[in-house]
């Protein structure tokens, strides 16, 4: 894989010239920044793509933080480990942000891919095609991750009913018992599909079935003709992902302000 040539593609179409991800949502471009905007605090509010320097930097920063204590909002600023300019960090600390979890942007052709599910024995896959399957996958996530699902539900159940064209999400289902989640973000007219979720209940991990979801979606958006899959991986993650043919592009980290 060309890491250049795919970081630019990734730019380009998942950044700069972004979609709404929501029906909820719509993406404003201003200057040199390019930002998600909700109809509230429980959507995703967010910068996701900048082009900045060291003269235009501070002002840009100032100019986000603006806008969306006008309107009362949090918001993140998705900051990228290649972002200009290269102190880009430290301004937005010196704003009042406060970062989170950096992660990494991982990338693989599909074609390199294993679409082979391999399930342990009693548990099978059950695709989310209705609201009670979208509260089954938020439960399972708060299981798995110990944290609230509460934006992801009113997400979810938001693209389910205006967008459902735009994700993929499957359950690991124990007998009637849900011990995984995991969605696929799709995007149409770009090269990318992106994982997210694959969270799995503490008593059925080690057993294979994040795997297992990977291939399941894998098969999913080679059948509907994108190029990549890409996660943002976290150091639990990062290393299977690494195992199965995904390659590091770059860094990413939420920085939040709260008005």
């Amino acid at each position: 894989m060309d890491h250049e040539a795919v970081l630019a593609l990734f730019d380009r179409q998942m950044r700069r010239d972004a979609r709404a991800d929501d029906p909820a949502t719509r993406i404003e471009r201003t200057g040199d920044v390019v930002r998600q905007v909700g109809a509230g605090n429980e959507d995703w509010n967010a910068v996701v793509w900048s082009d900045l320097d060291g003269a235009t930097a501070d002002e840009a920063i100032a100019a986000q933080v603006r806008h969306f204590a006008a309107l009362g909002r949090e918001f993140e600023w998705k900051l990228y480990g290649h972002d200009r300019p290269g102190d880009l960090a430290g301004r937005l600390l010196a704003a009042g942000f406060s970062p989170e979890s950096e992660e990494t942007v991982m990338v693989a052709p599909i074609d390199d891919l294993s679409t082979v599910v391999e399930l342990p024995e009693g548990v099978r896959l059950r695709p989310v095609t209705g609201p009670s399957g979208v509260d089954l996958a938020a439960d399972v996530h708060e299981q798995a991750f110990g944290t609230s699902a509460d934006r992801l539900r009113h997400r979810l159940h938001s693209q389910l009913a205006g967008q459902p064209e735009t994700f993929s999400m499957v359950l690991a289902m124990a007998g009637d018992l849900p011990v995984s989640a995991a969605r696929m973000e799709l995007h149409p007219g770009t090269d990318f599909a992106g994982l997210w979720g694959g969270g799995t209940v503490a008593a059925w991990r080690g057993r294979g079935i994040y795997r297992a979801l990977v291939a399941h979606r894998a098969a999913i958006a080679a059948e509907l003709g994108y190029r990549y899959l890409q996660v943002d991986a976290s150091d639990q993650s990062r290393p299977i992902l690494r195992n199965l043919g995904f390659t590091a592009l770059t860094t990413t980290t939420p920085y939040v302000y709260q008005p």
